[in-house]
């Protein structure tokens, strides 16, 4: 836990819950009425993937929304090996800036923005990063970028940040609102990072066990 009072996801209470995996498969949200942003857009298409527990919530939050308010899907799946460039590159920038950070405190600031790849959301097929757009397609006003580091939002990436716009606020209260309802859990320093199944949602709710484990797309 940071001094924001977040629980990051390399608390060892995280990695300490165990895997239950359903088993379901990975589905490519494209086909199933999400508007999705390609600007994660891979060959493979990985990145429009979520297991299917994952999707249904996802299209549930959506029809909770005002009218003329849609979600902007931006990632999903993301390969472990992928999540582990991400963390370790991450992670190399932080100590180059840094340098007297010890190990613990480096991996502590890493994964508020990259989570540690053996317990990441994203590999499991349980994570998205989404947003709210108009009925033109415009994204709404959130108070920084989809994908805004700590570093570089000054900490205006917490979904509760002190200094946001009312506009900003109301719009990630409306985004919370609905994903919450439909049984999505946020990460504190991500606002547009929720997730459904892995092991930080079991931990948030209360749950034994994680109903989704890492997986590679077929």
């Amino acid at each position: 836990m940071n001094s924001d009072g977040i629980v990051l996801m390399s608390d060892s209470r995280v990695a300490a819950i165990p895997v239950q995996d359903l088993g379901e498969a990975l589905v490519d949200v494209r086909a199933h009425g999400l508007t999705v942003d390609d600007r994660k857009r891979d060959e493979a298409g990985a990145y429009a993937h979520v297991r299917q527990g994952v999707l249904t919530r996802l299209l549930q939050a959506q029809s909770m929304l005002p009218t003329g308010v849609l979600l902007l899907f931006v990632e999903g799946f993301r390969p472990p090996a992928l999540q582990r460039r991400y963390f370790e590159a991450h992670s190399t920038k932080l100590a180059k800036a840094h340098p007297d950070w010890q190990a613990a405190e480096l991996r502590d600031a890493a994964s508020r923005f990259v989570s540690p790849p053996e317990i990441a959301p994203h590999s499991a097929g349980a994570a998205v990063d989404v947003t709210l757009i108009d009925h033109h397609g415009r994204e709404l006003d959130m108070g920084t970028r989809v994908n805004a580091s700590p570093e570089e939002s000054k900490g205006a990436c917490y979904t509760d940040a002190p200094g946001l716009s009312d506009r900003a606020r109301t719009n990630r209260a409306t985004l919370g609102g609905a994903l919450s309802a439909a049984g999505l859990v946020n990460y504190g320093t991500e606002w547009w990072h929720w997730s459904h199944g892995d092991r930080y949602w079991a931990l948030r709710t209360s749950q034994p066990a994680a109903l989704y484990g890492p997986v590679e797309l077929p």
